[in-house]
């Protein structure tokens, strides 16, 4: 706890700093080749290299901490877990979704101001998306992980790690007793490097915020800034409405010491807008602060990271409705009902990386003839948003993790 507690602070202060130095630097420089130079080459390489720091690290954790995690489970505790776990994503995510279409209804932003939709600069070609459902389980088996890792397929890697630490737990024998023994300090040596890497975090931090703030500046006016505030609305009420309440009934567990306990975690992820870089810190967290059973933390963090993406289920949603009222397409109740449940089950598969979810939401888009340029619409506010919603999958991360191991508490004491 401790040993958290500067750390969260120094890239809160960082953070903060990077804000309003980036308002100011927006407000009284913007336009001039001065922050342009100092955008391009101090604060976002000093930011690029920090995410780059962190995601170096992802996939080998990723292999270690669920692999660990599957061998110090009996097969049975390891069915237990993940049906828990699964349960849990589906429910919550579902909340979180109907959270944000109630908002985007109630509020209904794409009807507020004026925008002029054909000034909007065209958004990125998105690739074609395979939304077959037998393509879609198909693709979480690896044919080869080492090409999953280079194309940074998270699902694909967690199958393989998966599998692999079930067949690791499976045998006994003194090699695997010794393989197991290396992957643990592969595991130790990690974290020694995350550590490392997070003391660099208040710069990182700092200048990541900076270059938001500089580029986007404090005005959000006419129905982006009433999208963007729905969307964080939306947040919010998930946040600090639904995991309190699950915290409490299921967990017996005091909200307002959980998020103390998280902060850090919180931070980071806010700031880097990526459940996988934040990964380390969360399974740290987990760990050291929350002092949750290593075998349950690891299982449902690393899962998680990818499956449990309750903010980005619920940011689809508002987005699409968004766009639809701003375009001017109705769309029935069954066909929200349907935009619902595609966010719900794209939110297992999300990368947990800055802008992962703008491929599902083109893909929704096409399917309700909503125009592909809109997405030009929400570039400029999505690095803000996606930092808010990255903050909310990674708390929900550790949510689940506490629920979980609260729900194995008999079965762990028993032992």
């Amino acid at each position: 706890m401790t040993s958290s507690t500067p750390g969260s602070r120094s890239m809160l202060v960082g953070a903060l700093i990077g804000a309003v130095a980036g308002i100011l630097a927006h407000v009284f420089f913007i336009g001039t080749k001065g922050l342009g130079y100092v955008v391009d080459y101090l604060s976002v390489p000093l930011g690029q290299a920090f995410l780059r720091l962190l995601f170096m690290l992802v996939m080998p954790i990723v292999f270690a901490a669920l692999v660990m995690g599957v061998c110090e489970l009996e097969l049975g505790s390891l069915a237990r877990i993940a049906m828990k776990t699964m349960a849990y994503t589906l429910v919550v995510s579902f909340i979180a979704v109907a959270i944000g279409l109630a908002a985007v209804n109630l509020i209904q932003p794409g009807r507020i101001g004026s925008y002029n939709v054909d000034q909007v600069a065209p958004a990125p070609q998105q690739q074609t998306i395979d939304t077959s459902p037998i393509e879609l389980i198909l693709a979480i088996i690896p044919d080869n992980p080492i090409k999953a890792v280079a194309q940074g397929d998270m699902l694909a890697w967690l199958c393989f790690s998966l599998i692999f630490g079930i067949g690791l737990s499976l045998t006994k024998t003194e090699g695997a007793a010794s393989l197991k023994s290396g992957i643990q300090g592969l595991y130790d040596v990690l974290m020694r490097l995350i550590n490392m890497v997070l003391k660099l975090g208040p710069v990182g931090v700092g200048a990541l915020m900076f270059t938001t703030t500089a580029r986007l500046g404090p005005q959000v006016l006419g129905s982006v800034g009433a999208y963007a505030g729905t969307v964080i609305l939306a947040l919010a009420l998930h946040m600090f409405g639904v995991y309190p309440l699950l915290l409490w009934l299921l967990a017996r567990k005091n909200p307002v010491q959980f998020f103390k306990e998280t902060r850090e975690a919180s931070i980071t992820a806010f700031s880097t807008a990526s459940s996988t870089a934040t990964l380390p810190t969360a399974l740290r967290v987990a760990e050291e602060d929350l002092k949750l059973p290593r075998d349950v933390s690891r299982f449902v963090l690393t899962a998680g990271a990818t499956m449990n993406q309750n903010g980005s289920a619920l940011f689809e949603g508002v987005t699409v409705l968004f766009l639809a009222q701003v375009y001017g397409v109705e769309l029935t109740m069954a066909k929200q009902l349907m935009v619902l449940l595609i966010c719900v089950l794209a939110g297992v598969g999300t990368a947990g990386v800055p802008a992962g979810t703008l491929p599902v939401i083109a893909m929704m888009m096409r399917m309700l003839e909503i125009p592909a340029e809109g997405l030009g619409l929400i570039l400029g506010v999505d690095r803000l948003l996606d930092m808010c919603r990255t903050s909310l999958n990674v708390t929900g991360d550790l949510v689940a993790a506490v629920v979980v191991a609260d729900r194995e508490e008999p079965q762990n004491s028993s032992v």
